[in-house]
């Protein structure tokens, strides 16, 4: 029997590359070039997958995300996978060639301002957790944008999606723009400091306009923008409720923890 014709899981004969009854890929032998083509389909996907996904985000974040969800998917990197890439990357660059903890750090000294709490060790946890603490923001900031966007087309699920291509576009914003600016800003912490809020602040709050306008490209720009007015006061109130919940859930039983964490 032709193996190289025959399929190696249900022996169905196959023409192309993949096996038309269960979808087994064409049987070829491992060599280099094989490796080669599963280390790079595996890590980068880069037959077109993750600089495809990259490039298209760059040119029109939301309708990037639209095309996805409606159905246009085969060249694309999977969403979920590209925040965690992009924000390893991210956290790479911020805390390994910039060196921002210590920069952060400085800056506190000289402005003579003193911590509540120890932030070179909150900064660390952050720092640690910053993939995981992306992922797990997702599905939180999808309630908020589901609530906002109410009878605007798309399901809960599909608002997952949406938020994982916006932190992915806001990653790489910060990767191509706000990160150069601040490596140039190295030796002067204070100056790094609050251009670091300035650019943060700035680059979200600009890129949640134009991403939910491409999103939603069939809607009137004004209702978009009602909409994320909307989405940012949700969000702020339910900060604010989170926030004080926390603080009394601390109190009450972390007291000897926080007593510790206190900087003398």
């Amino acid at each position: 029997m032709d193996t190289t014709n025959t399929c190696s899981n249900c022996q169905h004969e196959i023409s192309i590359n993949f096996c038309p009854n269960c979808g087994q890929k064409k049987f070829k032998r491992i060599d280099k070039k094989y490796l080669k083509d599963e280390i790079q389909y595996t890590l980068l996907h880069t037959n077109k997958g993750f600089f495809y996904t990259v490039k298209n985000l760059l040119k029109n974040p939301g309708k990037t995300a639209r095309e996805f969800v409606e159905g246009n998917r085969v060249n694309h990197y999977k969403p979920i996978l590209m925040v965690f890439v992009l924000s390893g990357i991210s956290l790479f660059i911020l805390n390994k060639i910039i060196g921002n903890n210590e920069i952060t750090m400085t800056s506190i000294e000289q402005m003579q301002l003193k911590p509540v709490f120890n932030v070179q060790k909150f900064q660390g946890f952050l720092s640690s957790y910053t993939p995981l603490l992306m992922l797990l923001s997702i599905p939180i900031q999808s309630i908020f944008t589901k609530i906002a966007f109410h009878k605007w087309e798309h399901n809960y699920y599909e608002h997952v999606v949406i938020n994982a291509f916006f932190l992915s576009y806001i990653t790489l914003i910060n990767i191509i723009i706000t990160y150069p600016i601040l490596f140039l800003l190295k030796g002067t912490p204070q100056l790094y400091f609050i251009v670091q809020q300035i650019m943060t602040y700035m680059v979200m709050f600009l890129g949640v306009g134009w991403f939910f306008k491409g999103v939603y490209a069939n809607r009137p720009f004004g209702d978009v923008i009602l909409r994320l007015l909307l989405l940012v006061g949700i969000s702020m109130v339910l900060f604010i409720i989170l926030s004080v919940g926390a603080g009394i859930v601390v109190a009450i039983f972390f007291k000897e923890h926080l007593q510790q964490m206190l900087v003398v």
